[in-house]
């Protein structure tokens, strides 16, 4: 009785914790960010207050945030100045400047690459999450399906092939370009973004689906549309 009882209580425990720990974590996340942003540059922002004002503890939070605050609108003005010359003519020279010292170099370098695999210019070139075989048949990978093969490669072949590009897991600026048989490709219908998450996470981060509820995604984006892949469905 007592062991059913005690199983009980750390059942509903574990429950709880299930239920809080998004919402913990996500408040632990969200007071580091603006501790470390906000809490950085609030003395910068807010000079013209007093001492005893701008430390006061059950102030401390509130310019912490409004000074994360001015931190974003200042990005959100990069942003927007990076579009025209003398924005971009800045971020250049800034890009030259630091590709062009040791080690730091290295560590832009890195980041960059994966900042612009996120980027909405490179996920336009990946139209579809797929599922194919391998690397070998009985093992499945995920990838990212881009356009057809053209050329040569397709001409010194009968079946009629795609590019699909197989990231490397956590780190998905490498990967495999592979050249799939139509025939073998099976199109998902997870987002890009959400394939991307399931890729750097080795798995760890799947998005839910619900088979009953699936719906056919057409992936003809920038191909012409009687390329595109048909999703097998089970029967």
């Amino acid at each position: 009785m007592s062991n059913t009882f005690f199983k009980s209580i750390r059942g509903a425990f574990l429950a709880g914790v299930i239920v809080l720990a998004p919402l913990g974590i996500t408040f632990i996340v969200f007071t580091w960010f603006v501790e470390k942003i906000g809490g950085r540059f609030r003395e910068d922002f807010f000079f013209f207050l007093p001492d005893h004002l701008l430390t006061q503890t059950n102030l401390v939070i509130f310019w912490n945030f409004l000074a994360t605050v001015v931190v974003l609108l200042f990005v959100t003005l990069l942003g927007y100045f990076s579009r025209y010359f003398i924005g971009r003519y800045i971020i250049r020279l800034t890009e030259r400047i630091l590709k062009n010292v040791p080690i730091i170099n290295a560590l832009y370098n890195t980041v960059r690459q994966i900042v612009d695999t996120f980027s909405s210019q490179n996920r336009a070139v990946f139209s579809k999450v797929v599922l194919i075989q391998f690397p070998r048949p009985g093992l499945y990978a995920i990838g990212f399906l881009t356009r057809i093969v053209k050329g040569e490669s397709q001409e010194r072949t009968d079946d009629e092939l795609w590019n699909v590009f197989v990231p490397t897991t956590p780190n998905p600026t490498s990967g495999f370009l592979i050249m799939v048989p139509k025939s073998e490709i099976q199109e998902m219908d997870m987002t890009v973004g959400e394939g991307m998450k399931v890729i750097i996470s080795g798995g760890a981060v799947v998005p839910a689906w619900d088979e009953e509820t699936q719906k056919t995604v057409d992936t003809t984006v920038g191909v012409p549309e009687q390329t595109s892949i048909h999703t097998k469905q089970k029967s």
